[in-house]
C-alpha cells in the first residue's frame, strides 16, 4: 500500500510507514502529514470524525497534532474512494 498526502495526492516515502514526526510535512505541497486526515482512524461519518473512541477531540483535522492514537494511513480519501467504489457496483447491476 503506498501512502498519498491528503491534500495533493503525492505519493509520500515509504519512511513513513515506520514513524511519522509532527514536523513532517508533503514535500509536494508543505500540508502536515501527522494530522487526522492522513490518519487511518479519520472517519467523516465518526463522533469528532475519529473512529478511535479514546482519542481526544481534535478540532484542525488539517493540522499537525500530538494525538497518541495516530497511525498513518493511505491518505487516499478512503471514504470516498468506498463510496465511490459502491456507487459503481450499484451502477453495474442496471447495465444490460
Amino acid at each position: 500500500m503506498s501512502l498519498h498526502c491528503y491534500k495533493c495526492q503525492e505519493v509520500l516515502p515509504d519512511s513513513l510507514k515506520v514513524m511519522v514526526g509532527r514536523r513532517d510535512v508533503c514535500p509536494k505541497c508543505m500540508t502536515d502529514i501527522r494530522c487526522c486526515r492522513n490518519c487511518g482512524f479519520y472517519d467523516v461519518k465518526s463522533y469528532n470524525e475519529c473512529r478511535e473512541p479514546s482519542a481526544d477531540r481534535v478540532t484542525d483535522k488539517e493540522k499537525a497534532n500530538f494525538c497518541d492514537y495516530f497511525k498513518i494511513g493511505s491518505g487516499a480519501n478512503d471514504a470516498e474512494k468506498a463510496k465511490a467504489d459502491a456507487l459503481a457496483k450499484a451502477n453495474a447491476l442496471f447495465k444490460k
